[in-house]
């Protein structure tokens, strides 16, 4: 019984975050993020009705059956300091833990990410970090 309450705690955090991005006013109504999983990247796109045609984009490969390296982010100049690579790191974490994945992080701005959320649901999906200098 304790160990199905635990495991159900752990779930929290992650639920909470997705309902709080969907309520964002800065990004959750102004942008969509949309996954391609044949061309292993998020991408995170004005919503129908605005004029720009910018993508921001994340970008990921798989190293192994169950094991990606989360590469890059990518955010155009016009959406920055709007929380576009957060919420792109967050797809990206969310996939993860969904289809059960590990991962080598190798952008800077996904360990940072992950750094700043410290949920050990996140945390756990992580090989090691090979971010080159």
């Amino acid at each position: 019984m304790a160990f199905k309450l635990t495991s159900r705690l752990r779930v929290l955090p992650l639920q909470v975050r997705l309902c709080q991005v969907a309520f964002c006013s800065s990004i959750g109504s102004r942008f969509q993020v949309q996954h391609d999983p044949h061309a292993h990247r998020f991408t995170l796109t004005p919503s129908a009705g605005t004029d720009s045609d910018e993508a921001a984009v994340l970008l990921y490969k798989f190293t192994g059956e169950k094991e990606v390296d989360l590469m890059s982010t990518f955010v155009p100049e016009t959406f920055r300091g709007q929380g576009a690579a957060a919420v792109l790191s967050q797809a990206a974490m969310d996939f993860l833990v969904k289809e059960d994945l590990k991962a080598r992080i190798s952008c800077w701005y996904i360990k940072k990410y992950i750094e700043e959320h410290p949920e050990e649901i996140y945390k756990e999906r992580v090989i090691a970090y090979t971010i080159q200098d």
